[in-house]
């Protein structure tokens, strides 16, 4: 009898540990995916600001003495919008994807493929990150400019980057996890 009763309190140590699992799990994916859908509203509206400043640029090399950080501003205002942003349209489930088979596909096996090609998507997040991460380290301790005629710092915009990998990276780890419990038949909510 002994044995049996230590054999009931394990299964209930471990099933109790699945659930307490189970909520990290969906505490993690519900946290991830505000924070990205609220970095995301935001951002969006950095289109606006590159072309209010592409607008500017206009306007000053049609009046009077062209500005000559516009250009540049506006790539710099750019590339914070699709890596800041990339996060949100993973979450949207909104980038380019073949369709030719997988609109066919049931909910179980989209997600087990989605399993598989997102762990694709880690490694090349990775090999992101860590040459993002190098570049910032190098352009903060070196006072890294640009070779242009305004010649800015380049740190900001590579923080901005280095930020932009890690939250597309904290996102796919959302969806994967999201994907694996369907493929499992545990969908998380």
């Amino acid at each position: 009898a002994g044995i049996r009763d230590d054999e009931t309190r394990t299964a209930q140590a471990f099933r109790a540990g699945g659930k307490l699992m189970l909520q990290a799990l969906q505490t993690y994916v519900r946290i991830v995916d505000a924070f990205n859908r609220r970095v995301g509203r935001i951002v969006m509206y950095g289109v606006f600001v590159m072309m209010g400043i592409l607008l500017y640029s206009s306007i000053s090399k049609g009046l009077f003495l062209p500005a000559h950080w516009t250009l540049e501003m506006a790539q710099f205002v750019m590339a914070g919008y699709y890596l800041l942003g990339g996060a949100y349209s993973l979450q949207l489930d909104s980038h380019v994807r073949m369709d030719l088979l997988y609109g066919r596909w049931s909910p179980k096996t989209k997600a087990v493929v989605d399993v598989i090609t997102i762990m694709m998507l880690f490694v090349y997040l990775f090999f992101l990150l860590w040459g993002g991460v190098s570049s910032t380290s190098y352009a903060l301790q070196y006072g890294e400019t640009s070779y242009s005629s305004w010649s800015p710092y380049m740190a900001p915009v590579k923080i901005v980057m280095v930020i932009g990998i890690f939250l597309t990276f904290l996102q796919a780890t959302s969806i994967f996890i999201k994907d694996l419990a369907v493929a499992m038949g545990r969908p998380i909510a």
